[in-house]
């Protein structure tokens, strides 16, 4: 089977990307530093805008959008995590397989990433939110706002979030709405 990506020069996509055997160490100081080094460098050369993030221990979700001409996204995701892998810890490195080894693959990441084009002003909304209220989901914090690694302080300091938002309630998103 041949897998296919949706690809829209200047689309706004939704993305799941998870580290190798799930294992948590996004969310230490040192890496969290890399990772933003590894965004800093690729949007240096290959801009792009970061509408919504959320770092998590062991997987990050992120919504981009494109410059109107490109739809290179996967690209990108190549470059960060090799930035990221180059100057990861060694510490973090998983097995590798034969094949891997002959390709000079390092395992910090999954192979592969999930991404879904964003449809409609609707659907951004929905994975926004989802994507905020992912630590709670997790069981990592009561609220939002309890979370460092992510974009929602950005969102209360426009006036798009409420502090409060998703601290008291459980929120029920639909299957079409996000990817662990």
């Amino acid at each position: 089977m041949q897998y296919r990506r949706a690809k829209v020069a200047g689309g706004t996509y939704f993305f799941t990307v998870v580290t190798h055997k799930r294992r948590e160490f996004l969310c230490e100081l040192d890496n969290i530093e890399i990772l933003k080094k590894a965004f800093r460098y690729v949007i240096q050369r290959h801009p792009f805008t970061i509408d919504a993030i959320i770092i998590l221990p062991n997987h990050l979700h992120c919504i981009w959008t494109l410059p109107k001409d490109d739809y290179s996204f996967s690209k990108r995701w190549q470059l960060i995590k090799n930035f990221f892998s180059r100057n990861c810890p060694s510490q973090y490195r998983g097995e590798v397989s034969l094949s891997q080894q002959k390709k000079k693959e390092q395992a910090i990441w999954q192979r592969r990433f999930w991404e879904h084009c964003i449809l409609n002003q609707q659907d951004f909304i929905n994975h926004v939110e989802y994507i905020h209220y992912n630590p709670v989901k997790h069981g990592l914090v009561q609220a939002p706002k309890n979370w460092q690694y992510s974009s929602f302080s950005r969102y209360v300091q426009q006036g798009i979030y409420d502090l409060e938002w998703g601290s008291n309630e459980e929120i029920i998103f639909s299957e079409t709405v996000g990817h662990e």
